[in-house]
């Protein structure tokens, strides 16, 4: 009989591209994980890797198992999140992945929320093993990422963006729900000349130096979408991840930078942000989750949570 653990690894591995990529995906070393394939191969008398290279293929027989695989271990996580749960009792570890910004102005607030509900029925807001109680564990994301990890199990629930200039692929095995509409302004030092304005088109802005989120990230390609109709590249001198870094560059008046209004502290003395018009600069926030996944008590109360934070959101 084929174990539910070595089709989980398989659909790993090919979920994951490699035997070491599948162990740190699902927390294991890689000799575990190639125990549980030669033990799938053993059950089911095919081969299912081959060698290439430094690494490995699926073969045939591999793909469709694994194809087989991902069915049963949907049906099966669809059974444990609907028929074996409490639907009025959320409970377990829930794994929510979340952008940095939406991490500040989304999930720290849910979070509060969460921790008082529970502390007001007398229960924790993270429990340990055999406790009650819903434990969340966050880990920040690009949506990129983020998407990815919920796509594969990795995670259970990720909050994502979606930018119009730069839309979000989201597989066929996940639900996305939105959640609200963010604004990004332009941040400027206040002795700018454009500081003055109350909007500034795309054209105000060719000749500006930039701050940037790194090469590649979903806000660094809406910021390039911002000058591409008009046959231009943003000067962008400096990189960085952090938008609190951004709004420290625009306080020094070395560059400007474009940073949504989700998750943003409150602007220090010297940095204004004007709104960008013609087109508007805005990301739809949402969530998603996999189908498997619809009915979970948990994600059912983790998702109104987020989406009773949302509505009182000032941020479009």
């Amino acid at each position: 009989m084929i174990e539910i653990a070595a089709l989980r690894a398989l659909v790993a591995v090919e979920q994951q591209g490699s035997v070491v990529a599948a162990s740190e995906a699902m927390g294991f070393s890689p000799s575990a994980v190639s125990q549980q394939i030669k033990k799938l191969e053993k059950q089911s008398g095919v081969t299912v890797l081959e060698r290439h290279g430094r690494g490995v293929l699926l073969t045939d027989r591999g793909m469709a198992l694994a194809e087989y695989g991902r069915r049963i271990l949907g049906e099966l996580e669809e059974l444990q999140a609907t028929l074996l749960a409490d639907p009025a009792k959320p409970s377990g570890v829930l794994r929510l992945v979340a952008f940095s910004t939406a991490c500040r102005g989304l999930v720290g607030p849910m979070l509060g929320k969460l921790g008082a509900a529970q502390a007001g029925t007398g229960s924790r807001a993270s429990s340990g093993p055999g406790g009650s109680g819903l434990e969340i564990r966050v880990v920040a994301e690009d949506p990129r990422e983020a998407v990815q990890r919920v796509a594969t199990g990795e995670a259970d629930l990720g909050v994502v963006h979606n930018w119009h200039s730069v839309p979000l692929v989201i597989p066929e095995n996940m639900v996305h729900e939105d959640l609200c509409l963010d604004t990004a302004d332009v941040l400027l030092n206040s002795a700018h000349p454009l500081a003055g304005r109350t909007a500034v088109e795309p054209t105000d802005l060719v000749d500006e130096s930039w701050i940037s989120t790194p090469a590649g990230a979903i806000c660094n390609e809406a910021l390039l979408a911002i000058l591409a109709g008009l046959g231009r590249v943003p000067d962008i001198r400096i990189y960085d991840p952090d938008f609190s870094t951004h709004i420290a560059m625009v306080q020094q008046g070395v560059a400007v930078a474009l940073v949504p209004r989700l998750g943003r502290p409150e602007l220090p003395a010297g940095v204004v942000a004007v709104p960008v018009v013609n087109p508007m600069q805005q990301r739809q926030v949402g969530i998603v989750y996999r189908k498997t996944m619809t009915a979970s008590p948990s994600i059912r109360h983790v998702v109104r949570l987020l989406q009773d934070v949302a509505a009182g959101l000032e941020v479009d």
